[in-house]
């Protein structure tokens, strides 16, 4: 799947500058970068809520799925907010308990904590199947428990679909359990991609090796 380039300017400043890229389908590429490196940018810009500087189109794309930071619920029980997205309760019942909120399922959604909110979230997107999903910190505000169920989950989804998945992530531990590529964003651009392994353990930049040893890998 072929994303091209694309830039992002405000006031005549520009905040991302991507050189385009090929996502693998049926693998998780993982998007790490200090705060203001344009990582949420470039999540924002792929999903489709905020427009680059000019147009474009991801090549054979697809449906797109995008789950973003600060997630929704309206005032309706979770199941219900699950369902919004496709009307299989089967499929709703399983992803709750694969989350373990099935307990949750009556409560209404705009009353749950942050991290019952991101997993409720969380579901409602697996509803449907997609070619390309962007996650942006979906689980930021869960304990460490519901962030491996969470994860266990990414992996299923994206084994049974076969799309192509971009994870922003700030826990570079989270990028090495469950993805095989990753991006370094730095200042707005894409300073160094490649395997997890190869990239965590043995960067090639100065600046992607500094971030690195801040952050504890």
């Amino acid at each position: 799947m072929i994303i091209p380039a694309f830039s992002k300017t405000y006031d005549a400043v520009t905040v991302l500058d991507f050189p385009g890229m090929e996502l693998k389908r049926g693998k998780i590429c993982a998007v790490i970068g200090a705060n203001g490196s344009g990582k949420s940018t470039f999540a924002k810009i792929l999903g489709g809520i905020l427009p680059p500087d000019r147009k474009f189109d991801c090549l054979d794309a697809g449906a797109i799925g995008y789950m973003p930071q600060k997630n929704y619920a309206f005032r309706m029980s979770t199941k219900k907010n699950i369902l919004l997205n496709g009307k299989d309760e089967r499929c709703a019942d399983e992803l709750m308990d694969a989350l373990q909120i099935r307990h949750l399922e009556n409560k209404r959604g705009d009353r749950l904590s942050g991290g019952e909110t991101a997993r409720m979230a969380l579901a409602r997107l697996m509803m449907k199947r997609y070619e390309l999903v962007i996650l942006d910190e979906p689980t930021a505000a869960m304990d460490m428990e519901a962030t491996l169920l969470a994860e266990r989950l990414i992996l299923r989804y994206v084994r049974q679909s076969g799309c192509a998945l971009v994870l922003v992530t700030h826990s570079l531990q989270q990028a090495r359990r469950i993805a095989d590529e990753v991006m370094y964003f730095h200042k707005g651009k894409l300073l160094e991609f490649g395997a997890t392994e190869q990239l965590l353990s043995n960067p090639s930049l100065p600046e992607t090796r500094q971030f690195l040893e801040f952050y504890g890998v």
